[in-house]
């Protein structure tokens, strides 16, 4: 799939300030404010009940889709939030991050490599 950069990069950028902002105005309006240290530790905390989960799941353990799809969803809440915390733009971020791995990616296919 060969899309262009505004076929690719700007709807990311647009579609996560979007859902960025609603994010921030449902924290602000519905919880007490908090500092972006609250937010990183709470992440952290997060993306570990999501690996504990995955980690039962790789030693043979069922473990249900709805309870990876709930802390998938907590990890997502806490960097809504711990971004709108610092006053981070995450749209323009994902996508300068993708405009990287993709020059990387293309000069190691140059070379015959993978990523």
């Amino acid at each position: 799939m060969n899309l262009t950069h505004d076929e690719f990069y700007n709807p990311i950028t647009q579609s996560l300030a979007i859902v960025q902002a609603l994010f921030d105005n449902y924290q602000r309006t519905k919880f007490p404010e908090r500092p972006p240290e609250f937010f990183s530790l709470e992440l952290c905390g997060e993306a570990g009940e999501l690996a504990n989960l995955e980690k039962k799941r790789w030693k043979g353990k069922a473990v249900p889709l709805e309870a990876l799809e709930d802390e998938a969803a907590d990890v997502l809440i806490a960097l809504m939030n711990y971004a709108n915390a610092r006053g981070m733009h995450l749209g323009n971020a994902v996508s300068a991050k993708l405009v990287r791995i993709e020059e990387k990616r293309a000069a190691l296919e140059a070379q015959g490599e993978s990523y």
